[in-house]
């Protein structure tokens, strides 16, 4: 897992389903054992860079390719969202 204290410069922009795109500050990449897969944590910012002031944090799988490249893709299912949240939930408050 890496640390926040490493990514909280690090912005991403996500584009969205139904068009647009949100600019995201990176809240950290971690690991469900359960699923061997990792997930990153986004919260949104606004255009003065600010935290969505609703908190809001949007969750999705992560994958580097052979290079380093980084990718995410939306989570699956109901019950893999339930575990990644739960899992979410238990990272330290550091976040």
């Amino acid at each position: 897992m890496q640390t926040a204290d490493l990514m909280e410069d690090v912005r991403v922009t996500v584009e969205l389903d139904e068009g647009g795109s949100m600019e995201c500050r990176i809240l950290t990449i971690f690991t469900v054992e359960a699923r061997e897969q990792d997930y990153i944590a986004l919260l949104p910012v606004d255009e003065k860079d600010r935290d969505d002031p609703e908190g809001r944090v949007y969750l999705y799988r992560y994958f580097e390719d052979e290079e380093g490249n980084p990718s995410i893709e939306n989570i699956g299912s109901d019950e893999e969202m339930e575990m990644v949240s739960e899992a979410f939930d238990e990272l330290p408050e550091e976040l």
